[in-house]
């Protein structure tokens, strides 16, 4: 059985490996990986992962007037790793997958739901938990505190990407479902709980219902903030399906602590990882991807705008906020900064 998954990157090195080893060990064969105006070397480390079988590798430059991702989407949808495989899922680098059933692999998952074609695999939002640095560690063993199984608002926070069955009941790819239905076909969609779906979700549902639990079979973990540094960059970079830059509202309506969720952690892909890591061309450009991500954190805080957001973030309120003495402490190397800059 061939499981594809298709991701668009764009400086997203310092992450890459631990998600391509966590959803190859959650059972994904194969992955096409879409990258475009790369300055971190994310390209670079690709191009070595290609080399090395582990994924199709295609580059993606701009413009993009519907956005990276959106191109990405139509090539993606003509190429062999697509139009050959079983399954297909759309994701993004700050998503995984997170099987609650069996050994904890999408094997697992489809055994126990044998008459879907479709799985919504419903967003769990982790939190930022108060990490302000960003450090070089696994984001599945940083943030592990996230919002309650059953929310009732922001609706946002219930989308999903659909794990669907390429039997040509649907045509093309989308970012959160697949897009144009065939007249004649017969899908069946079961969510992350088991339950089936109404035949609304079949055509152009794209968040699951508000005030129920979706998450017992399957959720879809989904790191949106990291640290707050981090986020700095991803605001800088933008999203890879729209025109614009993140801001506040993208943080606060995503920054839930509210319950320790360790489960993804029980499929152990360390090892995997460690191995990738260990490679002789991979191992250095992580390394200079991570240091890429620091410095850019650096180079933004010379702005007065992103110092401000900076700011606002370190005291926005949250299940776990920072005291006003513990954002001085970190505020301070900046600080300096502005009274040297004006």
């Amino acid at each position: 059985m061939k499981i594809t998954a298709v991701l668009c990157v764009r400086n997203e090195g310092a992450f890459l490996l631990e998600w391509l080893a966590h959803h190859r060990a959650c059972g994904i064969t194969d992955f096409l990986v879409f990258s475009n105006d790369c300055d971190d070397g994310t390209d670079a480390m690709l191009d070595r992962l290609a080399a090395l079988g582990w994924l199709v590798h295609v580059r993606n430059p701009g413009p993009h007037p519907e956005g990276p991702q959106w191109a990405a989407l139509k090539q993606a949808d003509r190429h062999p790793l697509v139009t050959g495989a079983d399954w297909l899922l759309a994701l993004d680098i700050d998503e995984f997958v997170n099987v609650h059933v069996g050994d904890r692999t999408l094997s697992a998952l489809l055994l126990a739901l044998p008459e879907a074609t479709a799985i919504p695999l419903t967003w769990r939002l982790f939190g930022n938990a108060g990490v302000v640095s960003y450090a070089d560690r696994p984001v599945t063993e940083t943030f592990t505190r996230a919002a309650p199984a059953v929310l009732h608002w922001p609706w946002r926070a219930m989308l999903f990407k659909t794990l669907y069955r390429n039997d040509g009941t649907y045509r093309k790819l989308g970012v959160h479902r697949p897009r144009s239905p065939a007249a004649d076909g017969q899908p069946r969609w079961f969510d992350g709980s088991g339950d089936e779906l109404p035949a609304l979700y079949h055509r152009g549902r794209i968040f699951s219902a508000l005030g129920q639990d979706h998450h017992r079979l399957v959720q879809l973990n989904h790191y949106a903030l990291g640290a707050v540094e981090s986020y700095l960059v991803k605001a800088d970079r933008g999203r890879a399906n729209v025109v614009g830059r993140l801001g506040m509202d993208y943080w606060v309506e995503r920054n839930f602590d509210t319950e320790e969720d360790r489960t993804i952690l029980t499929l152990d892909s360390a090892a995997m990882r460690a191995g990738l890591l260990a490679d002789p061309v991979l191992g250095p450009l992580h390394t200079a991807a991570v240091a890429w991500r620091k410095a850019r954190f650096a180079a933004l805080m010379a702005d007065e705008t992103w110092r401000a957001l900076y700011g606002r973030l370190l005291l926005t309120p949250s299940s776990r906020i920072l005291s006003q003495t513990e954002a001085e402490t970190v505020w301070k190397p900046w600080a300096r900064q502005i009274s040297t800059s004006g």
